[in-house]
């Protein structure tokens, strides 16, 4: 798709959002390049809403204004990458994406910076870099102990030692059991040697060793200094 075609796709699924849910919002911005991650130059940020407040006694769409920026070159990079990629639901869904960003501004919510958050650790996790041990608990609760972020899921289990268990839980319909290892780990990650019904990703089992107040995602990683470790178990339905 060249950046000609591109522009007209992305304009007119920008034209069909209704009005009411584009109020503070400036405009739609087309970039001709790409927008690499920082520490990762094969992640690419397809999109941003870019922000600005104003002060005010109040918040609203007059106090809070926004672009959407798309980055054609991160687009045609992902394409390249991935012969399925369907450019109309990408541009779509990332607009949709950024404008929740700005809705959430207005709404002083930062649910969905969280989930970003979330997003970008994972990505941490899964290419062997250090990672906030806690990341998956800023993403979409999926049950009391239990997240998921994009295509992987993360049951989480607290103990008070680091001994071996066997720990079952039940998953679409189904009961299974893993034998979690010893390990003196503060926070275990126990990937699930097994496919995982509507799990595209991976399916985690977090033991997590119990020591006080584990305190706020973040805070987690940057001054309370969990140990981490992966291991693969497989999974016996029971």
């Amino acid at each position: 798709m060249t950046l000609q075609e591109f522009e007209r796709l992305a304009r007119t699924l920008w034209a069909e959002i209704p009005q009411q849910y584009k109020q503070g919002i400036d405009g739609l911005i087309i970039e001709a390049g790409s927008h690499a991650h920082p520490e990762h130059q094969d992640f690419f940020t397809l999109g941003e809403c870019v922000t600005e407040a104003y002060p005010s006694d109040y918040g609203g769409p007059e106090t809070v204004r926004s672009a959407v920026v798309l980055y054609y070159g991160s687009f045609q990079a992902v394409a390249e990458q991935a012969p399925e990629f369907n450019w109309e639901e990408e541009i779509n869904e990332t607009l949709l994406h950024e404008l929740q960003h700005h809705l959430e501004h207005l709404a002083s919510d930062d649910t969905l910076e969280d989930f970003d958050y979330a997003v970008q650790e994972n990505f941490r996790r899964v290419e062997g870099q250090p990672f906030d041990p806690l990341f998956y608990q800023a993403g979409v609760q999926i049950a009391p102990h239990g997240h998921r972020v994009e295509q992987d899921v993360f049951l989480e289990v607290e103990v008070k030692r680091p001994d071996a268990f066997v720990h079952e839980f039940s998953w679409a319909g189904r009961r299974y059991r893993v034998e979690v290892p010893a390990s003196p780990a503060d926070v275990l990650y126990v990937i699930v040697d097994r496919e995982m019904r509507d799990v595209p990703g991976d399916f985690c089992i977090v033991r997590v060793r119990r020591r006080g107040m584990l305190g706020t995602l973040r805070a987690a990683w940057g001054t309370q200094g969990y140990s981490v470790e992966e291991v693969l178990v497989g999974a016996q339905e029971s």
